[in-house]
């Protein structure tokens, strides 16, 4: 790391913009020319960063941002993004004014949110839609066809509104059995085919169905895990058509080396002991970081080398045991690449039982994100100061 100026531990994570760029424009060049890419950077992109991640999309092909709540739309619209941002959940219908005067498309889905949605939004306003479909989910969505054509009815009697979409969601893309992802394209087509005006967008395709499934995509695509270089399921990896790349990295450094003897006890609970002679290195992060218990045992890189975790995660800190005596100062890479060894963050979701998605998420926003492009520092963002 060049610079830690701007903040004040020795733990920080750094998001190589340069990955969400080169994964994002390979996406682009996979698709027909007439697919517009809508990047999803919900929950502060994963992890990563909403506003940088944004941008870097919006810069490699993206034309269309989407969130899962409104105030994660405010946000970015606070920060500078003019470019479309569609959320993707459910909003209140008290808040259409707000969406509409600051440029925000909302999802839809019930009749009683849109006539209650009347009430609030003003006569001479424009607020742009987008009808989910529940085509097999079973979370936000119409899922009949006379349900359907009365929404796309009342929408049309109200000039207020913009019908500028409709989509649905896959829950089985990223499996092999294709059965029931069939199923549910089939049943989207079907409902479709209804509408008297069919809308600007149409988007059914996530990251898996977009990167497996071309011939499926309409003319807009959603695109959230693998524009973070991560695998929508391991299974589907050999599909994959190009290699991803991983941008988020989690390191650290040792700030404390000491040598234990047989007997000597390490961490809450004094569940580890020395068998004999051992050198211990602490590491400035825990589980207030996102750095759970759970992960104990899990290995880290110092030096390059693979290194176990010993005794429990504590809140802010834990400890490794070392190979031999290494000095204080040097770095610790958690999730990331050192020298000739990676520990991906599918390493991490495998020993925490979870999916990839997670990972990045849950580490918190008390560790500082540095931003790379062409291996230099671009931007630091310490939520804390």
């Amino acid at each position: 790391m060049e610079d830690r100026s701007f903040f004040y531990r020795d733990t920080w994570v750094e998001v190589d913009l340069d990955c969400i760029h080169t994964n994002v424009s390979s996406v682009k060049k996979l698709l027909p020319n007439e697919v517009e890419i809508i990047a999803v950077v919900k929950a502060n992109a994963y992890g990563h960063g909403d506003v940088q991640v944004a941008r870097e999309a919006l810069a490699a092909g993206a034309t269309y941002l989407a969130v899962a709540f409104m105030d994660e739309a405010i946000t970015l619209r606070k920060k500078g993004i003019i470019a479309p941002i569609l959320v993707l959940g459910a909003s209140r219908a008290e808040d259409v004014q707000m969406a509409a005067d600051s440029r925000i498309t909302l999802t839809v889905f019930q009749k009683d949110w849109l006539l209650e949605a009347q009430k609030h939004l003003k006569t001479d306003s424009r607020l742009s839609v987008h009808i989910k479909l529940d085509t097999g989910m079973g979370r936000l969505g119409i899922s009949s066809k006379n349900e359907l054509a009365d929404f796309e009815e009342l929408l049309a009697l109200d000039q207020r509104f913009n019908l500028e979409g409709i989509f649905t969601h896959f829950a089985t893309a990223d499996e092999l059995n294709q059965s029931y992802f069939n199923q549910q394209f089939a049943l989207f087509q079907e409902l479709i085919s209804v509408l008297k005006v069919r809308p600007k967008y149409v988007h059914c395709s996530n990251s898996a169905a977009t990167l497996r499934f071309q011939s499926g995509v309409y003319n807009a695509v959603r695109l959230g895990i693998a524009m973070y270089g991560l695998t929508p399921s391991l299974e589907m990896e050999p599909e994959i058509p190009f290699s991803l790349n991983e941008a988020f990295s989690l390191r650290s450094k040792l700030v404390h080396v000491k040598q234990l003897h047989k007997g000597d006890k390490i961490s809450y609970g004094a569940t580890y002991e020395a068998s004999g002679d051992e050198w211990i290195g602490t590491v400035p992060v825990g589980y207030a970081d996102g750095w759970i218990r759970k992960l104990q045992g899990q290995e880290v890189l110092v030096n390059g080398m693979r290194v176990p975790i010993v005794g429990r995660i504590c809140m802010d800190q834990l400890m490794v045991q070392l190979p031999h005596e290494i000095p204080v100062g040097t770095n610790v890479t958690l999730i990331g690449k050192e020298k000739n060894q990676f520990i991906s963050i599918n390493e991490i979701a495998k020993k925490l039982e979870t999916i990839n998605y997670e990972v990045p998420c849950i580490i918190t926003n008390r560790v500082p994100r540095l931003y790379k492009k062409d291996g230099k520092i671009v931007e630091l963002k310490n939520y804390l100061l």
